[in-house]
């Protein structure tokens, strides 16, 4: 190898080692810069964990901080805190304790409604209703009746009470309307968005009353205490009133509103949409439970309403405390403005569906009217009663003509016992009598058709007097109060079947029935009949004369006014049918009926067309000769 060879091979291996010196110096320098970057990086991540965990700290330490504030508060909300808040409007007014912030007594401030002792009716007082909204938070649930609420912004009509929950607060604001038994309740949270689990989004509603007794006696206005709702579907519908001690309801279908009802007060809890119910129960309290005198039931409902725990909206609520009269109930359903068929007026009970119209689109407005003269209610009953007996005189005058008709028929029907004497001739004499009616143009039922035609106004009354409001408080002759019982002997004892008084109008209505049976019997004697109809009707003798006994045992404890109605209304009865017979000539009757005999067997106009009614009773006793003829054609080949 030549010298130029090695210069090379020594040039070139500089060459290499020069560059592998830079490069192992680059990449060292690489990695150093790689590093340094790293443990900046981490550095960084180190800072940001660090200020991570003092935010985390921080919260905790607030979060703790809010839990135990929230528990010192719901502690100090426990603490005694005694004192009432007043608010009233022209018809109303309201106590409101302290304690649960919940309306404690409610009084009716309308001159018209009076209490047994005089005073304004209170409808509830201190311990006789509780009322309590139950919410879940996250460490401590909420119970407002164990709580002592704050009044803040206080009116003659509204207040907010407060109750302070950590650093917010619940919220009960009262205001009511102008003129009206209307309160609203709008229950809101203030500040308390972590205080309530994400899953809270309603509240429960705990309500329970014992029933104050308002009316004498306490039985009657039993009768129509009771619990009542209107479900979404738009149906009204009650607890049982009578019977059991206890009665209890599950359900499956939210509702409008409840109600704590009495016979002529309530006390209605309104949704502002609906009420999921869980349990409704309303117990009847014993007379001889001395620790509870002067109540009648115990009532208790438990709900479920929306609650937003942000605050943003309230839960809103209304209770009307007030009458149960049917226009006032009306007037401040249409004051709520609400879109939904609350159905307020249900709440006076008027009788099942048939007999319900009539007393909404007849009797009602009727009474009313009259009521709006200003005249003592006993005047009106009277009117109302003179009214009514005169719209169904031509049914009472149709119904007497009918009987009249038969009796004038009499002795026809005599000489058809004649030729059919014997009892297995009884199908055929049927039959002839029946085409005697039609030929002479007859009705045997012409008289009980316009009697079951004003059964409907007889019963509507009987449910439309009790419930009438109106009569609540007033007087007339000797009764005191028409809504109630008029006691004029009261031996303070209760006797089976009659209770502790005597009712005079109870009486004289019975004594009413009694001439009336006597003037109807002998009305019928002298109709035609049979002598199986006779007979008959002999047995039908006693069943007439006990009912005025057993009605008076009935309705000895029922409103005066409703047995003054039935007293006035038996005596008008009787004396129509006085006034019928002594304008009802006989022999005038039968000649009418002779003439218009002749008159359509001149014409060939025949038998008169008989009723539906009539032609099957023809064809049973037409089948029924026939078939007693065939037995007797049988009887005959076997001898």
């Amino acid at each position: 190898m030549d010298k130029k060879s090695i210069i090379g091979f020594i040039l070139m291996g500089l060459v290499v080692f020069g560059y592998m010196f830079y490069a192992s110096r680059n990449a060292k320098e690489r990695d150093i810069e790689q590093r340094k970057q790293a443990i900046v990086e981490q550095q960084i991540r180190q800072e940001r964990q660090k200020a991570e965990d003092a935010e985390n700290e921080v919260k905790a330490r607030k979060e703790l901080a809010q839990m135990t504030d929230s528990a010192n508060a719901l502690f100090m909300a426990r603490q005694v805190n005694e004192g009432t808040t007043t608010i009233e409007n022209e018809l109303l007014r309201l106590t409101i304790d302290n304690k649960g912030g919940q309306i404690s007594r409610a009084e009716l401030k309308d001159p018209t409604y009076k209490s047994q002792e005089g005073g304004q009716v209170v409808l509830f007082d201190g311990k006789d209703s509780q009322f309590s909204l139950l919410i879940d938070g996250k460490e401590d649930n909420i119970a407002t009746d164990e709580f002592y609420f704050t009044p803040l912004g206080r009116k003659a009509d509204g207040v907010t009470m407060q109750v302070p929950v950590g650093s917010g607060s619940i919220n009960i604001a009262y205001s009511l309307v102008p003129n009206s038994y209307l309160v609203h309740m709008d229950i809101s949270a203030k500040g308390l968005s972590g205080f309530f689990p994400s899953k809270t989004k309603t509240l429960d509603i705990v309500w329970r009353e014992d029933l104050r007794q308002q009316e004498k006696g306490g039985d009657f206005e039993t009768r129509y205490a009771t619990i009542t709702y209107r479900t979404t579907d738009n149906d009204t519908e009650e607890l049982s009133s009578m019977g059991a001690d206890k009665e209890e309801k599950s359900f499956e279908s939210d509702v409008h509103w409840v109600a704590f009802k009495d016979q002529f007060f309530s006390q209605i809890l309104i949704a502002g949409d609906s009420f999921t119910p869980s349990l409704m129960s309303s117990k009847q309290i014993q007379k001889g439970d001395t620790a509870r005198m002067g109540y009648l039931k115990s009532y208790e409902t438990n709900l479920t309403a929306p609650f937003d725990p942000s605050g943003d909206e309230a839960t809103a609520l209304t209770m009307y405390l007030g009458p149960n009269k049917f226009s006032t109930l009306k007037d401040n359903e249409e004051l709520l403005g609400a879109d939904r068929d609350l159905d307020l007026q249900s709440l006076v009970y008027l009788g099942w569906p048939l007999i319900k119209y009539v007393n909404r689109y007849f009797i009602l407005y009727l009474f009313d009217w009259m009521t709006s003269w200003g005249i003592n209610m006993g005047i009106v009953l009277t009117i109302l009663t003179l009214v009514i007996k005169f719209a169904v005189y031509p049914l009472q005058r149709k119904s007497y003509l009918s009987s009249s008709r038969m009796r004038v028929l009499k002795p026809k029907i005599e000489e058809l016992a004649k030729k059919y004497p014997n009892k297995e001739d009884a199908m055929l004499k049927q039959q002839e009598t029946m085409r005697l009616y039609s030929e002479y143009g007859v009705s045997p039922m012409g008289g009980c058709l316009p009697m079951l035609i004003q059964m409907p106004i007889w019963i509507a009354l009987l449910n439309f007097i009790p419930n009438a409001i109106e009569l609540r408080g007033q007087s007339f002759l000797w009764a005191d109060d028409l809504s109630t019982y008029d006691d004029i002997i009261n031996w303070g004892t209760d006797i089976w079947l009659i209770g502790d008084h005597l009712s005079l109008f109870c009486v004289l209505w019975a004594v009413s029935m009694v001439l009336s049976t006597l003037f109807t019997m002998k009305q019928q004697q002298d109709s035609a009949m049979s002598p199986e109809q006779a007979q008959t009707m002999k047995m039908m003798k006693w069943v007439y004369f006990l009912m005025p006994v057993v009605f008076f045992f009935s309705f000895n404890s029922y409103s005066s006014g409703l047995n003054y109605y039935y007293f006035f209304s038996s005596m008008v009865t009787v004396l129509m049918m006085w006034y019928l017979k002594k304008t009802t000539d006989d022999e005038k009757l039968l000649a009418q009926l002779e003439r218009r005999y002749e008159e359509r067997k001149k014409n060939n106009t025949g038998v008169r067309k008989t009723s539906s009614m009539m032609e099957r009773m023809q064809e049973m006793a037409r089948k029924q000769q026939e078939q007693l003829e065939k037995q007797r054609a049988a009887q005959q080949q076997r001898k």
